[in-house]
């Protein structure tokens, strides 16, 4: 089992990698994001995007499957309280492999609950062959210490 002390503050996770689909882009925007430049080739042309591209909630949830896959399988997670700072740096398109990865930045031992600790953790996307990320975020994820 993993706990709140076995993520250490600067470490860096690779989380693996994705390689995203046009079925995927539009099943997702179907279901959650119905826009056009999620839902065809054709409207997304006729946007700023020139083609299709995936929701950003997309490709925040990609990160996530990452995240949990890789990291949280055997952690002692206790939810979360939230996101901070999301952003969608650049489009993300069928055929982009896109490579997930975690820094731990530092940790906030509850005041009112002493078992447990909110780590803060910074994810990012980056497309294969770049080192510009595609979507960032600071998430802030609940463990349990360490039982003494």
């Amino acid at each position: 089992m993993q706990y709140a002390q076995d993520f250490v503050t600067g470490e860096t996770h690779t989380l693996g990698s994705h390689l995203v689909t046009a079925e995927e882009i539009i099943d997702f925007a179907q279901k959650y994001d119905p826009q056009g430049y999620h839902l065809s080739e054709e409207a997304g042309r006729l946007s700023c995007f020139d083609g299709l591209i995936a929701s950003g909630w997309h490709t925040a949830s990609i990160w996530m499957k990452l995240y949990v896959t890789a990291m949280l399988g055997d952690a002692a997670v206790q939810g979360s309280p939230g996101v901070d700072e999301l952003r969608w740096l650049s489009p993300v398109r069928p055929g982009d492999v896109l490579n997930g990865r975690v820094e731990i930045l530092h940790k906030t031992p509850s005041k009112t609950q002493p078992d447990i600790t909110t780590v803060h953790k910074k994810g990012a996307l980056t497309r294969d062959g770049e080192s510009k990320p595609v979507c960032t975020l600071i998430l802030l994820c609940r463990l349990i210490n360490r039982p003494a």
